[in-house]
Order: structure tokens, then sequence, then C-alpha cells
């Protein structure tokens, strides 16, 4: 497997980076750049919420990595200025865990589950009743001893974020009073997020360059972030600092990320398609084999982006390497 720059994933050791990201998400709809049918959607229930002071309505985010599902769930809490606790699918084992987790809330706390398609069936089902009823039934004891003890909790808002909406079991999906989908961001909506992240990194950029940036960032602000960083790492080695036109060529040379924000590995699964199967459709699970990754990494990672920006196309025998794939990388197009 080729290393990417351009994943959407924060790997667990690299506290640093984890660190970055949390300084530079914003804090409140207005810092907030993007998403704007969500956050008015988001703030009209919000504002009604604080009006009867109720608890939110629980809400399910869902969309690709990296668009900014746990960033705008801190938005919203902070909006409702009330505590949030974050967790995830596979962090919960056990019935206890979520009992302890939900006994420790008050009301109006918020409780944020990444990857929450990930729970465990068990867990799910305590949920359902927590979700509806604010109670969780819990079982005392084995075997013919065994009794179910009901507790209360407080009133709480469930606030869960998943790449796999179909992954969900539906009963859980169905007690969501608000689902929303994350859509990719446009170049310019990007650019924003670009100059924004500078200043908090107290970096100078300018207008062209952050263009360029945003051109190459995959519509995602969390690649937007990372390349704004290596850039930045660039400049500050071999230059004075300043992130100019000519600095953010020569980084995004060094770093392989070509004009459509295509790294090594996108390359080199479309040339493989396209040397070995030519314009016949190729399976999920060959295009594994092709690259050595998971299937469930070519449908998280790879597809959503190159389905976007129309290089990749999904058929029912398989995918296939579209023209404008062919003309990006200089190989002749099929006819029709």
């Amino acid at each position: 497997m080729i290393d990417r720059i351009v994943h959407t994933n924060i790997e667990p050791e690299d506290s640093q980076e984890a660190e970055l990201e949390i300084t530079l998400r914003p804090r409140d709809f207005e810092s907030y750049i993007g998403q704007e049918r969500i956050k008015k959607n988001l703030q009209l229930s919000i504002t009604a919420a604080q009006k009867r002071n109720e608890p939110l309505d629980h809400i399910l985010l869902y969309g690709p990595p990296g668009l900014g599902k746990t960033t705008m769930a801190s938005v919203i809490a902070n909006e409702m200025g009330a505590q949030i606790r974050v967790t995830s699918g596979p962090a919960i084992e056990r019935s206890g865990d979520l009992a302890s987790l939900l006994t420790n809330l008050q009301d109006g706390d918020i409780l944020f589950i990444d990857e929450i398609h990930r729970l465990h069936r068990s867990v799910e089902e305590v949920l359902y009743s927590a979700m509806e009823d604010y109670k969780i039934d819990i079982m005392l004891g084995k075997g013919p001893s065994a009794r179910s003890l009901r507790l209360d909790v407080p009133k709480f808002t469930l606030i869960g974020a998943t790449t796999r909406t179909g992954a969900l079991a539906a009963p859980l999906r169905d007690r969501f009073g608000m689902v929303h989908r994350l859509e990719f961001y446009t170049p310019e909506e990007i650019a924003q997020i670009i100059i924004r992240a500078a200043s908090i990194l107290d970096t100078k950029i300018d207008t062209n360059s952050a263009t360029v940036l945003s051109t190459r960032a995959r519509l995602t602000p969390r690649i937007a972030n990372r390349l704004l960083k290596r850039v930045r790492d660039y400049a500050d080695v071999n230059g004075d600092g300043i992130i100019d036109t000519e600095i953010t060529r020569k980084a995004l040379e060094l770093l392989e990320i070509d004009d459509a924000g295509l790294d090594p590995a996108d390359r080199y699964l479309l040339e493989k398609m396209i040397d070995a199967y030519g314009n016949n459709p190729v399976g999920l699970t060959t295009l594994a084999a092709l690259t050595g990754d998971e299937t469930t990494t070519i449908e998280d990672f790879y597809e959503p982006y190159l389905l976007q920006i129309g290089m990749l196309e999904r058929t029912p025998r398989g995918r296939k390497a579209t023209h404008k794939a062919h003309q990006h990388l200089g190989k002749t197009p099929p006819k029709a």
C-alpha cells in the first residue's frame, strides 16, 4: 500500500496532528465555512429547543470522512451551551459501558458517538430505550437468578456520525429526529478554510496559493489543512516562511499531488484498471487485490472523490475508469 497524504483519517499515534486538528476546528456556526443548508436547519432547531428549554432532538450526521462531522457536533454543543462527551462505536464494547456513559451525563448534555455503525447489537438495543424514553434496562446476575433493572437517564441529545448509513440498523436510524448528509465542499469554500487555517497557524499565504491548494484538497477540509501544514513546512525550510505560488507549486510537486488532487495511490489504481482490464468493469475484490487494500478502504477512501470528479464509474458488473481518467493519465480513451 502506498503511503498517502490525502487520506482522510487521523492516525491515533499522531498526537501532534490530532492537536492541530482540534485547534483549527471552528467553534460556532459563524466561523464554520460551508454546509449552509445544514447550518440553517440546525440553527432553527437549536433556537426552538432553547426557547422551549428542551434538549435538542437526536441528530445523525453522515457522509465521507474528513468533511467535519465531529466539528459539527462540537459546534452544536457550543451553540446549545451544553457539555459534550465524545466516544466512538468500537470503544463501547458492552451495554454496561453505555450505561456508565449515560448515567454520568447531565440534563441537556450531548453524547457524540463517532462511527456509530460499528456499535455492537447488544449495545444498540440498550440505546433504543435511552433515546426514546430516557430509560435503560440492564441485567443483573446470570442464569435463573438474573433480573432486569430499569434506570432513568438524563434527557440528553445523541449525535451519531457515520460514513456508512447502510450499515446502521433500521430501528436505530429511525430514532434520530434529524438526519443530515454532509456534502463535499466547493473549491471556493476550501480556499476560505485554508486562509482561515493559515491565520490560526500564524502563516502568511496569498490568495492565489490558497486557490491552488483548494484544487488539490479533494474538496475535503481535513486534507486541505494537512496540505497547508506540509506546504508551510516546505516554506519554512526552503523559503522565508511565506507561502506564495512558487513555493506551493514546488511543495505539491514534492508531495506528488497533481492538478486534479490525485496522489500516487489514486493514479496507481486507475492505471492498473486501464492497463490490465482496458474498458472492462473490475470487481471490488479485484481492485482490493490490485492495491493491497481492504474492500472497505476502496469504498471509503478511493471511490468517493474519484466518483465525485468523474474519473471512476460504478456499473452492475464492477468499476470502470472513465474517459476523463484516460485523458488525465495520458492514456488513449477506448472507442465508443
